[in-house]
């Protein structure tokens, strides 16, 4: 059983976690690239994200999605798609029913996905529509990790240029955790019990 909500003192509390893998930046349609589709390809379960590059005013137009995560157990890909675009053979995994992705408000970062290259999405769970179903209540990501794994993870690159010549160390980190703490939570749930909210817990 799960608690339906925690603190940010609870939050506070817990150990920090980051992906513990090998991280990979794609800018091109190279030999790395290849490798990390023969690798994504394999896999049952990824872990998804994207980060957009912020904008701070109003003023401001949102440059479209600059990054795309896609993580597994121990290896997490960050395509940088201001670079490498969204070729065909990274949306057929996008859109393959067999590979279940994993992320959060998922529907947002599709639709980002779709503005560069159409795909039909497939095979996609968005956490926020699950955790109800244990129980939980609340929904971002930050929250729903420390609830579901015991674990906190950091923010601080949220609002960090992805757009940069160069990821920093602690923006790929960033990207990787993002993504990767999706798949271990879908994980964890799928060896739990269901234990859903009622319609008044759901909507209180």
């Amino acid at each position: 059983m799960f608690q339906s909500s925690i603190s940010p003192e609870e939050i506070a509390a817990l150990e920090l976690a980051s992906f513990p893998g090998e991280i990979v930046v794609i800018d091109a349609e190279d030999e790395a690239y290849e490798k990390a589709i023969r690798y994504l390809k394999r896999l049952k379960v990824l872990g998804f994200d994207t980060e957009t590059r912020p904008t701070f005013s109003p003023d401001q137009h949102s440059s479209g999605t600059a990054l795309l995560q896609l993580s597994g157990g121990g290896k997490a890909y960050l395509f940088r798609l201001k670079k490498c675009g969204l070729p065909r053979s990274l949306a057929s995994i996008l859109a393959n029913p067999d590979i279940v992705k994993v992320g959060a408000a998922t529907m947002d970062d599709i639709r980002g996905l779709q503005r560069i290259t159409h795909f039909v999405p497939k095979g996609f769970v968005d956490l926020q529509n699950h955790v109800w179903e244990y129980g939980i209540r609340d929904k971002s990501v930050k929250k729903m990790a420390a609830i579901i794994l015991g674990v906190k993870i950091s923010k601080a690159q949220q609002l960090s240029n992805w757009e940069a010549e160069k990821l920093s160390e602690s923006q790929q980190k960033y990207a990787a955790t993002d993504a990767w703490v999706c798949r271990e939570m879908y994980l964890k749930l799928q060896a739990s019990e269901k234990n859903p909210l009622t319609p008044e817990q759901k909507n209180g």
